[in-house]
């Protein structure tokens, strides 16, 4: 592989990376679909505390997946590319042929 191949590859493995966490899934569909939320929001309904909400963020900040805006004393989270929509439609579809796929095992 060239370098400039092993670039991309690596770029996408480090957004990969960065959603590859339930916590931070859900943080993403929470954003893409209601809009920016404040930290303090999203740890309410992930059920987590502040600091480890904070962490998720900031990684999926540094992978370039959401960005911020500070409003007084707040700073919210908002969804950079919205385009991540179709890579949770992508997801469902494989969660959704794997199940399909496994009843069909079990039922032989």
């Amino acid at each position: 592989m060239d370098p400039t191949t092993q670039s991309r590859y690596d770029a996408r493995a480090q957004i990969a990376k960065a959603i590859a966490h339930p916590s931070r899934l859900f943080i993403l569909d929470e954003l893409t679909k209601n809009g920016p939320r404040c930290v303090g929001e999203l740890a309410g309904m992930i059920g987590s505390d502040i600091s480890t909400v904070s962490r998720h963020l900031s990684i999926l900040r540094v992978a370039g997946l959401i960005e911020t805006t500070k409003q007084g004393t707040h700073i919210f989270y908002r969804v950079r590319c919205r385009c991540v929509t179709q890579l949770f439609d992508c997801i469902e579809n494989v969660v959704h042929q794997n199940r399909s796929e496994s009843a069909r095992v079990l039922a032989r």
